[in-house]
């Protein structure tokens, strides 16, 4: 993807911004949220949502080693330090990141995790994809500058919610203030934390051409908030907008006691990483502005069975979902989420696969309590999604039934999968819990 000199100067010279009630999903400010910006260490984010699911998952741990090459330990600052063929454990690893954003470490436990920093690269962008970043693409596992690298506030807020919301275990790590490595003791980029009333993380990022970036979560007396900017002309600026943005936003937030009103979308663990096409990406009015063109914003080119999931759940509500994907989601029309010379061709089904023509995200025909398994904005590739998932879940689901519900959110109509037929709660969430450990992700709602 090549990007003209004056657009990664548009690109680099323009501000974005979001806040998020992490309740609702409800977007309260935003400023060009769905501009290509360049993301800086907030990949690092990334890096770890992969490193937290690999640990979930129990294919690493905190004590693992993780070795560190001849290519990580070249990496520029700001880095750790490890000489290459030395190692870290994946906890300092973790903590090299949240705290000195550390280049050298995030390289490292990419390779560790993907086997080469490309194709780390590429399972973060499948993982984004996955997650509902439809602008967002991966090329290293730091941030450091490359101009087919890129994001915006809205992708990086529903990243950051992400983390909150799928790993609750690990989400602390962002609010560390400093940690020991060696005789060093490394404080934190963020200088929200401890200065800010109810800021608990998450990351700065800064290069040249991206600016002063900075994703922010902030909880006080049950509102609870997520922003992002990007594009800041300065840390201080940086900082000065962020605090006057949680002071006006967070008192506007909910207050409801449904902390799982935002649908937790994730898919399986991404095992191997599909290819990726440049496919071109509705240029945004700055951009336009500065008569530039935006090559590509990557997405994913799918070949039958390797996409398995567009969004998909392990928690939350037919409101958590509608709330995410109807409010979050950019409402400028997004690249092709796959393309359509790469579409499932759907076998005759063993059930009939039935579509509920329902137009919004809060009705639903059927009754009683069902499993989720994922969305899609494809109807075919939806149906696929449910035969491959009652092929694999076996006698889970034999007895149920799978159907597809059609709405709409903004201009685009999305089709969840679904699988209906259980007695009770207890029948569905055991039944989720099983697909789970084989690598289905799913939810259990009524």
């Amino acid at each position: 993807m090549a990007m003209s000199v004056s657009v990664t100067q548009a690109v680099a010279a323009q501000y974005a911004g979001i806040v998020i009630d992490a309740k609702t999903g409800k977007v309260l400010y935003s400023e060009d949220p769905d501009g290509i910006r360049f993301p800086a260490s907030l990949t690092k984010m990334m890096t770890l949502y992969l490193v937290f699911e690999a640990l979930e998952s129990g294919r690493i741990s905190l004590d693992s080693r993780v070795p560190v090459s001849a290519h990580a330990a070249a990496e520029p600052p700001s880095k750790l330090g490890v000489r290459a063929g030395g190692s870290i454990t994946v906890e300092q690893g973790i903590q090299a990141l949240v705290t000195r954003s550390a280049n050298d470490m995030a390289t490292a436990l990419g390779e560790f995790l993907g086997g080469s920093e490309a194709r780390f690269a590429q399972m973060m962008t499948t993982k984004a994809r996955s997650l509902g970043m439809t602008r967002t693409v991966y090329r290293n596992a730091h941030g450091l500058p490359n101009d087919e690298q890129v994001t915006t506030a809205r992708d990086q807020a529903r990243l950051s919610i992400a983390l909150r919301q799928h790993f609750p275990q690990y989400y602390g790590y962002f609010s560390t203030r400093s940690f020991k490595f060696g005789k060093q003791t490394i404080g934190n980029h963020n200088r929200l934390l401890g200065v800010v009333r109810g800021v608990d993380g998450i990351k700065t990022g800064y290069t040249r051409a991206a600016g002063y970036n900075l994703a922010t979560s902030a909880e006080v007396d049950g509102r609870s908030i997520v922003g992002v900017v990007l594009g800041s002309t300065s840390g201080a600026r940086r900082n000065e907008q962020m605090k006057k943005l949680v002071a006006k936003y967070l008192p506007q937030a909910s207050r409801s006691a449904n902390t799982n009103l935002i649908a937790k979308f994730r898919s399986a663990p991404v095992a191997a990483p599909v290819e990726i096409a440049d496919v071109p990406v509705p240029v945004t009015a700055p951009v336009a502005a500065a008569t530039a063109k935006v090559a590509a914003a990557p997405v994913i080119s799918a070949k039958p069975g390797q996409v398995d999931v567009a969004y998909a759940s392990t928690g939350g509500s037919n409101a958590a979902a509608a709330a995410l994907e109807s409010m979050v989601q950019a409402p400028a029309p997004a690249p092709k989420p796959v393309q359509e010379t790469a579409k499932a061709k759907a076998p005759a089904a063993e059930k009939p696969v039935d579509v509920d023509n329902i137009v919004t995200a809060s009705t639903n025909s059927r009754s009683g309590w069902f499993i989720q398994i994922g969305t899609s904005p494809d109807r075919d590739m939806a149906l696929e999604l449910l035969r491959k998932a009652q092929d694999k879940g076996g006698k889970v689901l034999r007895s149920a039934t799978p159907f597809t519900v059609a709405y709409n959110s903004g201009a685009e109509k999305l089709f969840r999968a679904r699988f209906s037929g259980f007695d009770d709660q207890n029948s569905a969430v055991n039944a989720c819990k099983t697909l789970k450990r084989i690598g289905i992700g799913c939810w259990a709602t009524q």
